[in-house]
């Protein structure tokens, strides 16, 4: 299996916020965002594996900005890190007020999905190859995020979480969080 770029799965999505993509007070409701984002992170880890994927797990999602009726949204969707039968996508969300001209970003997430072969069960998927510097740092960076969804959905123990322990504790490891890591 030949390995690709984070390019190769790069993905934008626009959307116009309409009256029924709003609460009240005439912002887009977070649900519609995070279906809109999961359409477009799926599209991207498509691209990545080359197979029907599912949504594994949705990390934080916080808005910085509300987004308002008539702005047009883009999600930018990009594979920032593949695993054995999964892949990390990262996607930036900007809102864009085209009359006035602003353009604000107001979100950005990290979704995971599994790649699936013609009988739903899980499949290998081709690894990633970073090329730049912003790549490469999300890339690293995708290990300590995938341990940190695994222990909070009760699939890791915390104790195993090398890379999580070494970036909060360093060489300052308390005796009790394991040994493996200071050799």
């Amino acid at each position: 299996m030949t390995g690709k770029s984070p390019q190769e799965s790069y993905t934008i999505m626009n959307e116009l916020v309409l009256p029924n993509d709003t609460n009240t007070l005439n912002n887009l409701m977070g649900g519609r965002l995070l279906h809109w984002m999961d359409i477009a992170a799926a599209i991207s880890a498509q691209k990545h594996c080359n197979r029907i994927v599912v949504t594994a797990s949705v990390d934080n999602v916080s808005f910085q900005s509300p987004i308002k009726l008539g702005d047009v949204i883009s999600i930018e969707a990009k594979v920032t890190r593949a695993f054995t039968t999964s892949v990390e996508v990262r996607m930036d969300v900007w809102a864009q007020n085209i009359p006035s001209g602003t353009k604000v970003k107001s979100n950005e997430a990290y979704y995971t999905f599994v790649a699936l072969d013609k009988d739903g069960q899980k499949t290998a998927v081709p690894e990633l190859i970073p090329e730049t510097d912003k790549e490469r740092a999300l890339f690293e960076g995708a290990l300590r995020r995938r341990q940190l969804r695994l222990i909070l959905g009760g699939k890791m123990n915390p104790n195993d979480a090398t890379e999580l322990k070494a970036l909060f504790f360093g060489d300052q490891l308390p005796p009790n969080l394991g040994e493996e890591i200071k050799q």
